[in-house]
């Protein structure tokens, strides 16, 4: 087996590094000191230079101003983002983006696809339902008419709502299929809510009353939902990796210069031995991911459906990251909650990360559905 990355894989990683390179994790007030959200709005800044640096269109056809890549290209990025706390919606985008590509009415697609190359487009989705323990469609109720869709419900805790340009919005019809609606953020019939996650971040709670939609704007595909919440969800999961990567260096940088009884703490066994299995939580969360990601990308099968894959991805993703930064918080002592270090910024967006579409419990419960529908062996 060859486990390498290729050539336009690790293309794609430098683009991110060069890109990036200039972002600090404190560029918005601590989520610590700040009753409302850090900033009202993503990094515009940020966006354009990925939109110049050819990432917003990584994984789209070339046709539609693409590079043409897989999943794992978009999480090695994204894994590069997280890193320095990024602040765009360059996972939602990517993944909303995939999805119209793949299903959506062909117009429909020609229309957005090379707008959101060119960085036009901000896309997010509504993924978490009414409570964020429900499936997001359960939260929408589509319906026809002779004009063409009706949208009612509510979906909660939707990231970058209120500067995104179209937001995907899953629902279900009373014959019991679902549809993802692509709905433009100013329409007749939406309301948004401001809400905040852990992380500081502006939220939006959507309200949808008799929101009306032509057929072009729904996508009625069997399978775009499921589409869309592995692409996230794998995503997601690439995010924590990258973060907990970047708290367990700044984590050895520390204990390697803080010194007690004239050694650096980072030469006692105990601290060793805890930085120790921090790294091999990150070991267990990359290889999951990226078997989940080459899964994704279609490129082979396997005992069971490429959901479980997810899951075990997002069950280490969710339980590693937690770990990774509530060790770090304790190696780093009194120090690790300064609101002037960055280290607390980390650790606010490990449990937004942690939690996003469901904590480790969740998908531990839909590994153990799919165990028994698909028994091994």
């Amino acid at each position: 087996m060859d486990f390498t990355f290729t050539e336009e894989q690790q293309a794609a990683v430098e683009a991110a590094k060069s890109v990036f390179k200039d972002v600090t994790p404190d560029a918005v007030p601590s989520p610590a000191l700040t009753p409302g959200a850090v900033a009202e709005d993503l990094d515009r800044p940020l966006w354009s230079r990925l939109a110049a640096a050819d990432l917003l269109g990584l994984t789209l056809a070339p046709e539609h101003g693409g590079a043409g890549l897989d999943p794992v290209a978009l999480c090695l990025v994204l894994r590069e983002s997280a890193r320095v706390l990024a602040r765009v919606p360059l996972l939602e985008t990517s993944a909303v983006a995939l999805t119209v590509e793949r299903y959506a009415h062909p117009r429909t697609a020609a229309g957005l696809l090379p707008r959101i190359a060119r960085g036009e487009l901000v896309l997010t989705a509504a993924s978490h339902g009414r409570t964020g323990h429900e499936p997001a469609d359960r939260a929408v109720t589509a319906r026809r008419d002779q004009a063409g869709w009706i949208l009612d419900g509510v979906q909660t805790a939707v990231p970058w709502a209120h500067g995104a340009d179209l937001i995907a919005v899953p629902a279900h019809t009373a014959e019991g299929r679902t549809v993802l609606a692509l709905l433009p953020r100013t329409h007749d019939g939406l309301g948004l809510t401001a809400q905040y996650s852990t992380n500081g971040e502006l939220l939006a709670e959507l309200h949808l009353d008799e929101v009306r939609l032509d057929e072009t704007d729904v996508i009625d595909a069997d399978g775009a939902c499921e589409r869309l919440r592995d692409i996230l969800t794998t995503g997601t999961c690439a995010l924590a990796l990258g973060l907990g990567e970047a708290v367990l260096a700044m984590t050895s940088q520390y204990t390697g210069k803080r010194e007690q009884f004239g050694h650096p703490v980072a030469t006692f066994q105990a601290v060793a031995v805890q930085a120790a299995d921090r790294y091999i939580d990150l070991r267990a969360m990359e290889a999951t991911l990226w078997q989940a990601a080459w899964r994704l990308g279609g490129e082979a099968g396997g005992p069971l459906p490429v959901a479980g894959d997810i899951a075990v991805a997002k069950i280490w993703a969710s339980e590693g990251v937690r770990r990774v930064v509530q060790t770090a918080q304790h190696l780093h002592g009194g120090f690790g909650a300064d609101t002037d270090y960055p280290l607390h910024r980390y650790h606010a967006w490990a449990k937004h990360l942690e939690l996003s579409l469901g904590p480790a419990a969740a998908h531990e419960e839909a590994l153990g559905d799919l165990l028994a529908a698909h028994p091994l062996g």
